[in-house]
This record gives structure tokens, C-alpha cells and sequence, in this order.
């Protein structure tokens, strides 16, 4: 009788480790969302300056911004500002975007990400 004792032992062990798996589990996934933000807004701003870089200098702004929202998905879209400017022959876009809380779409937090990127403007032939 003496192994009878100790039934259950696993099961109240495990129910009291659970919250702090789902705790574990929440954080691991938020942070997986704050990186994938950064590679989205770096990949947007990227996508941005390609396509500012071959505009017309008064089409810029325009072209530049609906190629960097583009390819975002409209959980990211809807809080995205997208910029571009030259200088002496040289493009650059600014991404910036809010990292959602847990889901994509619902609320997010109070910091943003930003992507920078720039290139040499085309010349017309």
C-alpha cells in the first residue's frame, strides 16, 4: 500500500506548472510578433525606396507609400506611415509600424517600429 500514496503527484505537479507554460507561451509569441513587425517594416521600406527610386520626382511620395503598404497585410496596414525623400540623387523611405498585442489586427502597443532604407535614384534615359 505503501505506492498508493503518491497518486495524483503528477497531475497536481503539472496542473501547477500549467500557468506558467501559458505565461511562457504568450511571451515567446509576442516576441515572435515584435520581430516579424521589424522584418515587415524593413522589407516595406525596402520595397518603398525601390519603387521611389524609378517615380518621378512629383510622383514619388505617392508610388513610394502605396509600394510600401502594399505587401503588408491589413492587420499592419491600418496603423503604417509610410515616407520618402531625396537629396542629391538619393532615395530614402521610412516604414513605421505599431506591433500588435498578441493578435494581429486587435490592439497594439504604444511603441512603433521603424524601417529605413535608401538608394541611388535612376536616371532617365
Amino acid at each position: 500500500m505503501r505506492g498508493g500514496r503518491d497518486r495524483g503527484q503528477v497531475t497536481i505537479e503539472f496542473l501547477g506548472m500549467t500557468p506558467l507554460i501559458i505565461v511562457t507561451l504568450v511571451v515567446v509569441w509576442q516576441f515572435v510578433l515584435v520581430g516579424y513587425t521589424f522584418t515587415l517594416a524593413g522589407n516595406a521600406a525596402d520595397e518603398a525606396v525601390r519603387a521611389g527610386t524609378a517615380a518621378h520626382p512629383g510622383e514619388r511620395q505617392a508610388v513610394c507609400e502605396q509600394a510600401g503598404k502594399e505587401k503588408l497585410s491589413d492587420a499592419w496596414q491600418s496603423g503604417a506611415q509610410v515616407s520618402c525623400s531625396s537629396s542629391a540623387g538619393f532615395v530614402t523611405a521610412d516604414v513605421t509600424l505599431q506591433v500588435p498585442v498578441l493578435f494581429p489586427g486587435a490592439i497594439a502597443f504604444p511603441f512603433e517600429v521603424h524601417g529605413h532604407a535608401g538608394a541611388v535614384e535612376e536616371e532617365d534615359d
